[in-house]
């Protein structure tokens, strides 16, 4: 049997926020939760290391990251796929 195994890994989308380390980006994601005691929707968000290997991802790109094994310290995540590049300045 030759099935299409689905992933166990996370996958979150997120935006570029720095590009300026060898073969890394920082990713920012933001969601939207409610808050427990008030009912408040409110935003909350998380920056991640990720790991680029051909440093194709730039400042402002939205891409998705896939959870992987510790690549360094700070790093157990890589860059997957360009979901929107940047604007143009």
């Amino acid at each position: 049997m030759t099935e299409a195994k689905t992933s166990l890994k996370r996958t979150l989308i997120g935006k570029v926020v720095s590009d300026k380390r060898a073969k890394t980006v920082t990713v920012l994601i933001e969601r939207r939760v409610k808050h427990e005691l008030y009912g408040k929707i409110v935003g909350k968000s998380s920056k991640y290391h990720a790991h680029d290997e051909k440093g194709e991802y730039k400042l402002g790109d939205v891409i998705e990251i896939t959870e992987s094994r510790p690549i360094s310290k700070t790093k157990n995540w890589v860059a997957t796929r360009l979901v929107e590049k940047a604007a143009a300045a």
